[in-house]
């Protein structure tokens, strides 16, 4: 098989593609932390409330 030579147009053009993949990906992971994060406390603050009202019915 015979290697294949990238114009230095070409290489800029993948490593700009590269960049932005690595990008979204990053931004996706961000996303994707930052709501499981946000819906944790959320539940979390739930059944806090939750265990005080049980509480207080137990008195």
């Amino acid at each position: 098989m015979h290697p294949v030579f990238l114009t230095p147009e070409q290489l800029a053009a993948r490593n700009k593609r590269s960049l932005w993949i690595a990008l979204g990906l990053a931004a996706f992971v961000v996303l994707i932390f930052s709501t499981t994060f946000l819906r944790m406390q959320r539940n979390l603050a739930e059944r806090t409330a939750q265990q005080q009202v049980v509480a207080e019915r137990a008195r």
